[in-house]
C-alpha cells in the first residue's frame, strides 16, 4: 500500500470518537463510520467528512478498519474483515477469552492480513524510556513493581460493568492496560492471584480489584484497579531495582539511582491523543511498509491469557499460572 489510506472505523461511540479525532492529525483518510445507533455515528461521520452505515458487513473499498466496539463483538467483526482481506486494529482487549483470541490471530496468519490489539501505553514516550532503563540496568536487578488505575467512575449505566458485552469487571477494563504494560515492561507473567475489593457501586461486576503476579523473571508486582476510588497519586508506575527507582507520571517521569539524591526527569507524562494517533500512525504505517508493526497478534493473545488467569484466581486463594498465549511482545520499541 502506498499514499494515504483509507480507514473505517466500526463502532463510533466512546473510545471510538476519540479514534476520529486522531485523523486530524494523520495523512490518512477516514472514509468510513459504522454504529448500530446512527444518533451516535453520524455526527462522527459527519464531522469526519465520513460515509456512515449502521451495518459493518456493508463496508468495502477501505485499506483498514478500526474496531471500537464492546469487547464481546471484536471476534465477530474481526473476522468478517480478515477473511475479507482488510487489515484490523481491534481495541483492548482482542477478546473476553483466549480461545476467540486465538481464532482471530489463527485467521491472520491464514489469510496473511494484519491483526493487532490497540494499547495505547505502549506508545507513551515516557513508558517506552521507562523498558529502556529497565533493559540498559540503569537500576539495577528489578525487584518490586507496583501500578495503580484507579479513579472514581460512575458505571452503572455503561456497558463496560455488563460482564456479558465486556468479559467482566474494571479487572478487564482497566487491568487489560495494566498487565499489558507489565508485561511490556517486564516480560513474561508467570502467574496470577487476583483479589476483589468491596463492591460499592450497583453493577454486577468487580468495581474493585487487586492482581498480584510474579514474571518469569523472578520479579513480583501489584496492579490496583477501580472505578470506585481515587487513589490521588503523581506516578502511576513504580519500579523499585536493586540500584534506584523509575517513576512513571501523569505530568512528569523520573529515575533516582541508589548512589545520587537528585531525581532524573525522562519524560513529560501522559498524552491520551498522542498516544493513540502514534498506534494508529504505526499500524498504518506496517501496512505501507514504511515501519514494522509493534504489537502482532501474538500480543493480544498473551494479554488476554493473563487476563484470563487472573480471573480465575478471582477471590481464591489460589495463583493461576498463565497459559493460552506466548509472550512475544518484547519488541524493540
Amino acid at each position: 500500500m502506498t499514499g494515504p489510506l483509507s480507514v473505517a472505523l466500526v463502532g463510533a461511540g466512546g473510545i471510538g470518537g476519540t479514534y476520529a479525532d486522531v485523523f486530524d492529525n494523520l495523512d490518512d483518510r477516514l472514509a468510513v463510520v459504522c454504529d448500530l445507533d446512527p444518533e451516535i455515528g453520524v455526527p462522527v461521520a459527519q464531522a469526519t467528512s465520513a460515509t456512515f452505515t449502521d451495518d459493518y458487513r456493508l463496508v468495502s473499498d477501505v485499506d483498514a478498519v478500526i474496531v471500537a466496539t464492546p469487547p464481546a463483538t471484536h471476534p465477530e467483526i474481526a473476522l468478517h474483515f480478515l477473511r475479507s482481506g482488510i487489515p484490523v486494529l481491534c481495541e483492548k482487549p482482542l477478546a473476553i477469552d483466549v480461545s476467540s483470541a486465538q481464532a482471530m490471530a489463527e485467521e491472520s496468519r491464514r489469510s496473511g492480513v494484519a491483526l493487532t490489539m490497540a494499547s495505547k501505553f505502549r506508545y507513551v514516550p515516557d513508558i517506552t524510556a521507562a523498558r529502556h532503563l529497565v533493559e540498559g540496568g540503569t537500576i539495577g536487578e528489578i525487584i518490586l513493581y507496583e501500578n495503580t488505575f484507579a479513579s472514581h467512575v460512575d458505571m452503572s449505566q455503561r456497558w463496560n460493568s455488563v460482564s456479558e458485552i465486556s468479559g467482566g469487571g474494571v479487572l478487564i477494563d482497566n487491568g487489560t492496560h495494566s498487565l499489558d504494560i507489565a508485561r511490556y515492561l517486564l516480560g513474561p507473567i508467570a502467574q496470577v492471584l487476583a483479589v476483589e475489593g468491596k463492591r460499592v457501586q450497583s453493577v454486577d461486576v468487580e468495581d474493585t480489584a487487586r492482581i498480584f503476579f510474579t514474571t518469569e523473571a523472578g520479579v513480583s508486582g501489584t496492579i490496583d484497579l477501580s472505578w470506585s476510588v481515587n487513589k490521588e497519586r503523581d506516578s502511576f508506575i513504580e519500579i523499585y531495582g536493586s540500584e534506584g527507582t523509575i517513576l512513571v507520571g501523569w505530568r512528569r517521569s523520573a529515575y533516582r539511582t541508589a548512589a545520587s539524591d537528585e531525581w532524573v526527569q525522562f519524560g513529560d507524562g501522559y498524552n491520551k491523543m498522542e498516544a493513540m494517533s502514534a498506534q494508529v500512525d504505526n499500524f498504518l504505517r506496517s501496512l505501507s511498509g514504511i515501519e514494522p508493526l509493534l504489537i502482532e497478534a501474538e500480543d493480544g493473545i498473551a494479554s488476554v491469557a493473563v487476563v484470563e488467569a487472573a480471573y480465575a484466581s478471582l477471590n481464591s486463594p489460589q495463583w493461576i499460572p498463565v497459559q493460552g498465549g506466548s509472550d512475544s511482545d518484547r519488541v524493540v520499541a
